[in-house]
């Protein structure tokens, strides 16, 4: 009997040491990687609508882009990449500094700028996304299709945002429009 507590304690200590190690083994992080691009949608649209305002004066708008671009650089550098969580981990930290640094800027000189509808958008429908993969409500087809769908939204929304340029209303329409039939899918899967 005691042998078996002492087999039965080694075990336990070798699953806990690779369940840590599973923790912090090199692995690609797509739930990090699609925050990250969401996070830029909205700060890439932040920059942009403050600068459209006046809430941020050129200078500002350009020094955010700057580090913006800084971080785009490295996100792409870890995009689809074997790394250990705590890079992805670093990547969001600065996006958040980033957001709050802009947040902060455009409090001083009006009052705080609305987080953009479509960035909003994007983030809800990506946790819908999600929430729908964890808890099976769709085929495993369906939920790469809806993700599919909301990465090409996002890639476009991202083209269309870059730099300070003003968002047509044609463009936002469009956006906006894809967005619509995305969600109007995801409620076919309630």
């Amino acid at each position: 009997m005691l042998k078996l507590r002492g087999i039965v304690k080694t075990l336990l200590g070798i699953g806990l040491l690779t369940a840590f190690l599973g923790c912090a083994a090199m692995q690609t992080w797509p739930n990090n990687e699609r925050s990250a691009e969401s996070r830029m949608v909205v700060i890439q649209e932040q920059i942009g609508e403050g600068l459209k305002s006046g809430a941020l004066t050129p200078d500002q708008s350009q020094s955010f882009l700057t580090k913006l671009k800084v971080i785009q650089k490295d996100y792409m550098e870890l995009r689809d990449q074997k790394v250990y969580r705590d890079k992805w981990d670093s990547l969001l930290a600065r996006l958040d500094a980033l957001g709050d640094e802009i947040n902060r800027a455009s409090v001083r000189t009006t009052t705080r700028i609305e987080r953009p509808v479509n960035g909003d958008r994007i983030i809800g429908l990506q946790k819908r996304i999600d929430d729908g993969r964890i808890n099976d409500r769709f085929t495993q087809q369906a939920g790469r299709d809806f993700q599919v769908r909301l990465d090409g939204i996002r890639s476009d929304y991202l083209r269309i945002t870059e730099g300070a340029r003003y968002v047509t209303p044609e463009e936002r329409t469009d956006i906006s429009r894809r967005l619509d039939l995305l969600s109007k899918d995801l409620d076919l899967y309630r």
